[in-house]
């Protein structure tokens, strides 16, 4: 599609060209070229607000799943692909395409669906805009398509229509999702391969978890930094500035689907109350370190968590340093910088894999830090449950954030493992706060007199 749209302007260039003309001659181009041009959504749109050419199992895809952050373009992307829909040629032997438009309310599907900044009557050139008739809620095209409105609210409403499009925007949010859905798919039975495409930014609801696990459904992930071009600087730099990285910001501008662990040691509720802006003034700063098994680029991740004792008593986690597949001199190196951009007064490394030889060689690098050597006696569960405990008492907070220590944490089961695979990240972590707020501390020898 694009391709095709490429070469009609690019012969649009060339006619100007062979004239003789430059760029300053595109001002010449008559209303009926630039309109054109402008609302010539294949060639402006970028690839993944175009549709999918297949599912995710490879054949034909029978629904579109968009998932988006805000303000990532998903609304257009629906509308335009109504309107290619609705606009297309159509022989003697085809009806008009009948289209169902479901928003979370009636009045979502309206305002955002038909008469919004990227609706379905704005993606139109104005002589060509469909009639909206609010009073039977619906929009018509000249060739008689139709498309209907209807209220996720009222899944009955959607009880004996039938279509053979359908636009979903913001299924996520839909209170009753798995009705509506379900009396949407026994209406699209007209034409022979109804469509759907769905636009919404995610949520772990069980519906969105089918679709994405579909093989049928092809999906699209969409961040809100893609159309950073279309937004207010000022968005970018308050809005997405800020909520980068937390869950909430992953969430609803990354468009990933986060889901709570029931047995995680750590909910991601409780993670993201402890986040704060900045940390104190700390009375100290240390550097800890799960180093891996093995060396290699197949080899586990050398966890190295920075965290500091604030003068409030309170344990700020600084930094998730964690390197992947790296040889011991490069893992080591990246400890003594950590060390060094904190300002830190000790490394803690944990010794029960490589024993001496861990400490061995962090002091290749650098002989002077100094360094604790620590070592597990009990299951990582067990060490990781004073330090979850800690998180609940509120003594813990997260300077910024974290996504792959903070992921980690909320998959941290019984199990002692996280996604199947040894914790690194936790494990640092724990060992920092632990020497920070759990290590016992010699007690001060009394003299009688």
């Amino acid at each position: 599609m694009r391709t095709a749209s490429a070469a009609r302007l690019l012969a649009v260039l060339s006619a100007l060209w062979e004239r003789g003309r430059n760029e300053a001659d595109l001002a010449e181009l008559d209303l009926l070229h630039l309109r054109w041009l402008h609302y010539d959504f294949e060639l402006w749109g970028r690839e993944d607000q175009l549709p999918p050419e297949a599912a995710q199992g490879g054949g034909a895809w029978t629904t579109w799943l968009m998932l988006g952050g805000r303000g990532a373009g998903k609304t257009r992307a629906g509308a335009e692909w109504v309107r290619r829909l609705a606009t297309a040629r159509l022989d003697g032997a085809t009806p008009p395409p009948r289209i169902a438009l479901v928003g979370e309310t009636l009045a979502d599907a309206r305002s955002v669906m038909v008469e919004g900044v990227s609706g379905l009557l704005a993606v139109h050139p104005p002589e060509l805009q469909p009639l909206y008739e609010p009073s039977k809620r619906q929009v018509r095209w000249p060739n008689g398509t139709v498309a209907h409105l209807f209220s996720a609210e009222d899944p009955d409403s959607l009880r004996g229509p039938q279509f053979s499009a359908a636009w979903c925007d913001e299924l996520a949010k839909w209170r009753k999702p798995d009705e509506a859905w379900a009396m949407l798919q026994f209406g699209l039975r007209l034409g022979t391969a109804p469509r759907q495409v769905v636009t919404t930014t995610p949520r772990p609801i069980k519906l969105i978890k089918e679709l994405v696990a579909d093989p049928l459904v092809a999906v699209t992930r969409v961040t809100t930094a893609a159309n950073a071009i279309n937004l207010a600087p000022s968005f970018l730099e308050s809005v997405v500035g800020r909520y980068r990285g937390t869950r909430l910001g992953r969430q609803e501008l990354d468009a990933e689907i986060l889901e709570d662990r029931p047995d995680a040691l750590w909910p991601r509720a409780l993670v993201e109350a402890c986040r704060v802006a900045q940390a104190p003034e700390l009375r100290r700063i240390v550097v800890a370190v799960d180093p891996p098994a093995t060396s290699g680029p197949h080899a586990d991740a050398c966890g190295i968590v920075a965290a500091g004792l604030g003068c409030d008593g309170r344990a700020y986690v600084l930094e998730d340093a964690t390197v992947m597949g790296a040889r011991p001199l490069d893992w080591a190196r990246r400890v003594i910088l950590a060390y060094r951009r904190h300002e830190a007064d000790r490394i803690v490394v944990e010794v029960n894999q490589g024993g001496d030889l861990v400490e061995t060689v962090i002091r290749q690098i650098d002989a002077t830090v100094p360094v604790r050597a620590v070592r597990g006696s009990r299951g990582k569960w067990l060490r990781a449950e004073p330090v979850a405990a800690l998180y609940e008492q509120g003594r813990v907070a997260h300077v910024g954030a974290f996504p792959g220590l903070e992921d980690e944490m909320c998959d941290f089961g019984p199990d002692g493992l996280s996604g199947g695979r040894s914790p690194d990240r936790v494990d640092a972590l724990v060992w920092a706060l632990t020497e920070l707020l759990l290590r016992e501390r010699p007690r001060p020898r009394v003299r009688w007199v």
